[in-house]
């Protein structure tokens, strides 16, 4: 590698990786931003998995973040290509009746189709909508004082608690279901101290923004993101690999996207053994078996409203998914799992020929785990959209290893950086009101292993800049 002097090398061009990378040249800097695979995405990638003109996003599909995040909301990304689909829903939760509860823009519309649940749904989940901004503010990023503090007590007061205890505030089963799907979202057993917190922002998101499709993939996301960054004066390189702090050219500061294991690796040499021995404890959590499809037509669910959504949980009851979630975090695999599907060409129709679709899903699996999965989800497909196996022309699938190998950063398969319970929701990596740092001053970590944790929103990347910007250049940037 060219030894030009950098003010700073990000390792990672993840979504993370690129937040970090554009905070830092937006203050006049010299960054460099370095990754591994011969194009920039992380989990941000669109490849043509199963037949020719078929498009397939790799690992993210639908962003609930994308328009929510903060840090996102300040650039001008339109201006560099990026466009968003809104299906009708956000997201559908079908029943074995044909029926299906759903999660769409208008609060009213949502909480009204949940009958006797309505005023409890929308008391629960309204305030958080109306006020997403803040809460965003406050939640996606360290531990610290609030800017919203009755907001936010507010929040903890719910988002603490078993997703398996707040569920008791609601009687209806469609409603009980509905709120398992978005709970499930957080890859943890129901009922995990914590375990509501994920299902609560993705709720408030999706009245406030929607769940977004990326027009042509998430990989649109990605390459926005760059060619921002490299509007601003940033270098990219691909097709490198790290393995060494030597490996990289001189620098002032270095940003890893990347989990604990890894830079434990690159660099745990040169770090405290205290830190590097809490980098070794990190934990990991459920993995995922994901499988792509291309189909003869849309997937026929019975359900009018699965058929109008982005994203379709598959899991009928909350009692069913609780059961499997937990099972699987036991280390079983589950005959009936919960399945995530999203089916972004229904309404991103240049994705996909003329009158066929590229549909995505996975389930979670035990970390690391080799099963093959295809089975169980397809059948779990079928029992909600009868003649669904019909129309498969063709498949890709991925277990765990697969998913670790197409990116490092999902140990074991787990996608989320890191399980996000209780012990490991703000103290990730490692116990620290800083956890961006480490024990070396001029190398900081801004992956999805660091508060507010997975998802596209870049606010990992973010805080770590914000961080290494104060503490290496002296130079102090407003809080989002």
């Amino acid at each position: 590698m060219k030894k030009t002097q950098y003010d700073a090398v990000i390792v990672g061009a993840g979504p993370n990786g690129l937040a970090a990378a554009i905070t830092l040249q937006q203050q006049g800097l010299s960054v460099l931003l370095i990754e591994g695979k011969q194009t920039v995405g992380g989990g941000m990638r669109t490849l043509e998995l199963t037949l020719p003109g078929y498009a397939h996003d790799v690992c993210s599909a639908i962003h609930p973040m994308a328009l929510g995040s903060p840090f996102f909301a300040t650039l001008p990304l339109a201006d560099f290509g990026l466009e968003f689909i809104h299906a009708p829903f956000a997201a559908a939760h079908p029943f074995d009746d044909g029926s299906a509860a759903f999660l769409s823009r208008s609060l009213t519309d949502t909480a009204e189709a949940l009958g006797n649940d309505a005023e409890r749904y929308r008391s629960l989940i309204g305030p958080f909508a109306d006020h997403w901004e803040a809460l965003a503010s406050d939640s996606m990023g360290p531990l610290r004082f609030p800017k919203n503090p009755l907001l936010m007590a507010k929040f903890g007061r719910y988002a603490l608690q078993p997703a398996d205890v707040l569920v008791s505030r609601f009687q209806n089963p469609r409603t009980r279901a509905l709120w398992a799907g978005m709970a499930a979202h957080a890859i943890q057993p129901l009922h995990n101290l914590a375990s509501s917190a994920v299902g609560l922002m993705l709720l408030a998101v999706g009245h406030r923004k929607g769940w977004p499709i990326p027009k042509g993939g998430s990989q649109a996301i990605a390459d926005a993101l760059a060619t921002y960054f490299v509007s601003l004066g940033g270098e990219i390189r691909t097709g490198v690999w790290i393995e060494d702090l030597d490996d990289l050219p001189p620098h002032k500061v270095a940003l890893f996207d990347v989990t604990p294991r890894q830079l434990d690796k690159i660099a745990g040499n040169r770090f405290k053994k205290s830190y590097s021995n809490q980098l070794k404890k990190y934990r990991y959590g459920m993995g995922v078996f994901k499988i792509d499809w291309a189909l003869d037509g849309p997937v026929p669910f019975r359900s009018a409203d699965a058929r109008s959504a982005g994203t379709v949980h598959l899991g009928n009851t909350f009692e069913e998914i609780a059961e499997g979630e937990w099972k699987t975090s036991k280390g079983q695999h589950v005959e009936t799992p919960f399945v995530l599907l999203a089916q972004q060409s229904l309404f991103d129709t240049g994705r996909v020929p003329e009158g066929k679709q590229a549909v995505w899903a996975y389930c979670h699996v035990p970390n690391g785990s080799t099963q093959d999965m295809s089975r169980q989800i397809e059948n779990q497909i079928e029992r909600f959209a009868p003649g669904f196996k019909d129309r498969i022309l063709a498949r890709n699938t991925m277990d765990t290893q697969a998913m670790e190998t197409y990116n490092p950063n999902y140990i074991g398969g787990d996608i989320n950086g890191g399980i996000i319970d209780i012990r490991q929701l703000y103290t990730r990596p490692v116990l620290s009101l800083s956890p961006y740092r480490t024990s070396l001053k001029q190398v900081y970590i801004c992956s999805s292993s660091t508060p507010p944790g997975g998802g596209v929103h870049g606010m990992c990347g973010y805080h770590a800049a914000r961080l290494a910007l104060q503490d290496i250049f002296g130079i102090r940037i407003p809080r989002l």
